[in-house]
């Protein structure tokens, strides 16, 4: 059983696919620290300074400002502002990810085109049929 749990973890899918697994945890990271740190601090420049992490409604019916205050103040908040943050970081996970599958793609060889099949053994037979009539 170990024998075969060794040849299954070894076999070119598993390796590939824990490569890939870690790979996307990297990217992530990598994208989310863009999305938190690059694009959305630029995307709320241009929105009058608004900090997208800080948009949040009080369901005590309270203002806080920021979203830090309302929950110290203990109240129940939807922070729609993260979410907005989450939408963001999927598309950009998004585009990243078609842009490496259409990379990838292209240095794939196209398929070959299947040889040109031969007679069928019917016309083979039907040929030698006629030669040995002459």
């Amino acid at each position: 059983m170990l024998k075969e749990f060794k040849d299954f973890i070894m076999t070119g899918n598993v390796i590939d696919f824990a490569v890939a697994v870690i790979m996307a945890g990297a990217i992530g990271a990598v994208i989310n620290g863009f999305v938190s740190n690059i694009a959305m601090p630029f995307a709320g420049y241009f929105a009058g300074g608004m900090n997208f992490e800080d948009l949040h409604y009080a369901m005590d019916g309270k203002e806080y400002a920021t979203l830090a205050a309302a929950k110290e103040a203990g109240a129940a908040v939807i922070a729609y502002g993260a979410w907005i943050n989450t939408i963001i970081n999927l598309l950009i996970v998004g585009l990243v990810m078609f842009i490496i599958v259409k990379a990838y793609n292209k240095t794939k060889k196209p398929a070959e085109a299947p040889a040109p099949a031969g007679p069928s053994e019917v016309d083979l037979l039907t040929e030698i049929r006629d030669a040995l009539k002459k």
